[in-house]
């Protein structure tokens, strides 16, 4: 973080580049921060979105070193890949639109026409340039080595772009009002990105219905095709795994499981926080928290609100 990003030798701080992401770094200095970020905004986005689920994409600490249950093909590396890759191409083009990168700006005013009720203006994200240099950097490894299992890399290549292709999907149209008063008589709109907690929601309907895959020769290649010939096709939006995951329920170091000890649940939840599936059937121990907290809140004019500070005990649940 404390990296300013003015000198090409600053490109071997950053652990685990090929070297075609080094080139890339040292073309893109002024690139580097939003790329750094979204490796960041990844992790957290991760973590947040499994938070409540026997994965909880603890697995991403460790990046550029992933654990085996990110190596093996699995539907979780599926997903770690397609977010990682939509993060990166998210991330330059807000820096784009917010004007932190010199060779890029705002995006292209859209092509097609201004709707009745509006005009096109602002300042769009420049979700092209995102595309284009986020691509080259998430895709260089997956494409320059010649060593590592083929199918995984197909797998991981496609996953990339899937992700890529949730984000391009996400586009929508952003506006704002002027007019005297507060009217609206003439708004202006341009195309925006959602936050990327969104896109990995999105990406999350993905997981849970990614599609197990071969990678098969057909015709005079080979291609990633459903493992089950009943399956319908593989569509450029969809997520694919190779191997199935482990349930997570106990440690197991070879797989990349951590179990769920210790993991606070929910006891009234039927949902994957319940603590019947989180803690898969060995049961919960209950204990009983203090907590500090705002209360007896009482509003004063003009301005502010006064509270109180009250303790309350309540009672967790963590799996045995």
């Amino acid at each position: 973080s404390g990296v300013a990003w003015n000198q090409s030798h600053q490109c071997r701080l950053l652990e685990g580049l090929v070297p075609e992401q080094l080139q890339l770094c040292r073309r893109n200095l002024e690139v580097m921060p939003s790329i750094i970020r979204a490796a960041r905004r990844t992790r957290s986005a991760c973590q947040q979105t499994f938070t409540d689920t026997r994965w909880n994409c603890s697995s991403v600490q460790h990046a550029p070193s992933f654990g085996p249950d990110l190596l093996r093909g699995t539907r979780e590396s599926a997903f770690v890949y397609a977010l990682a890759a939509a993060a990166v191409a998210h991330s330059i083009a807000q820096a784009c639109s917010s004007g932190l990168l010199p060779r890029c700006s705002c995006a292209s005013v859209p092509s097609e026409l201004p709707g009745p009720d509006f005009r096109w203006g602002g300042c769009g994200d420049n979700l092209g340039y995102g595309l284009q240099l986020g691509a080259a950097f998430a895709d260089s490894p997956l494409k320059s080595s010649r060593l590592g299992a083929q199918g995984l890399k197909a797998m991981n290549l496609h996953n990339n772009a899937a992700g890529r292709q949730v984000l391009s999907d996400s586009l929508d149209i952003r506006c704002k009002c002027h007019g005297v008063s507060g009217s609206c008589s003439v708004k202006t709109c341009w195309k925006g990105l959602p936050s990327l907690d969104e896109v990995a929601s999105d990406l999350k309907f993905k997981y849970l219905a990614a599609i197990k895959v071969a990678h098969r020769l057909v015709g005079s290649r080979k291609q990633l095709v459903p493992k089950e010939p009943e399956v319908r096709p593989v569509k450029e939006t969809d997520l694919v795994y190779l191997t199935n995951s482990p349930d997570y329920c106990m440690p197991d170091p070879l797989l990349g499981s951590l179990g769920t000890q210790d993991r606070q649940c929910n006891k009234t939840s039927a949902g994957s926080d319940g603590c019947n599936l989180m803690c898969c059937g060995r049961g919960y121990n209950t204990y009983t928290e203090e907590v500090l907290e705002r209360c007896h809140c009482k509003y004063h004019w003009c301005c502010y609100v006064l509270c109180k500070r009250c303790r309350r005990k309540v009672e967790r649940y963590v799996c045995k």
